[in-house]
């Protein structure tokens, strides 16, 4: 499952005022949603399955009925992701090393990616199994590099 399907899922559901949004069960959609969910772009994250969210059903269903249903955020009537769009493609993978993070975070363009506006995140795939998925600044407070896959405001 790439990430580009998660990204235009997440902002197809937002565009279309829905509250809850299900994805496939894999270990790259629950990294994204989890950061997605720790900064603040999403409010709360359930297994479940196709037809809604059930934790107790999750684990009684079948590997391909087995859903994450995120909760998506609005404030004022509008939704607080308002764009995701995918960085690293499988035709052009994108690594960057803590000083190149550390210039997409601080305002500066590496290698072809703009920098972080105020409010946006990049969220970037690591070789480390404790630390596997973490937002730029976070790799940066632990002086981790890694593949950017995405970037959400």
């Amino acid at each position: 499952m790439l990430p580009h399907d998660l990204c235009s899922k997440l902002q197809n559901a937002f565009r279309a005022r829905h509250l809850h949004v299900p994805v496939e069960h894999t270990t790259t959609n629950l990294g994204i949603l989890s950061i997605l969910l720790r900064n603040g772009f999403i409010t709360n994250i359930t297994r479940g399955t196709v037809d809604e969210p059930d934790p107790v059903a999750f684990h009684s269903a079948r590997d391909t009925e087995r859903r994450i249903w995120a909760t998506l955020k609005y404030r004022d009537d509008r939704p607080v992701l308002n764009h995701m769009e995918v960085v690293s493609k499988p035709s052009k993978r994108v690594f960057m090393e803590t000083s190149e993070l550390r210039a997409i975070s601080t305002g500066r363009r590496a290698q072809f990616v703009r920098p972080l506006r105020l409010g946006e995140i990049a969220i970037v795939k690591t070789n480390f199994k404790e630390h596997e998925w973490l937002e730029a600044r976070e790799a940066l407070r632990l002086n981790v590099s890694g593949e950017v896959i995405c970037r959400a405001r």
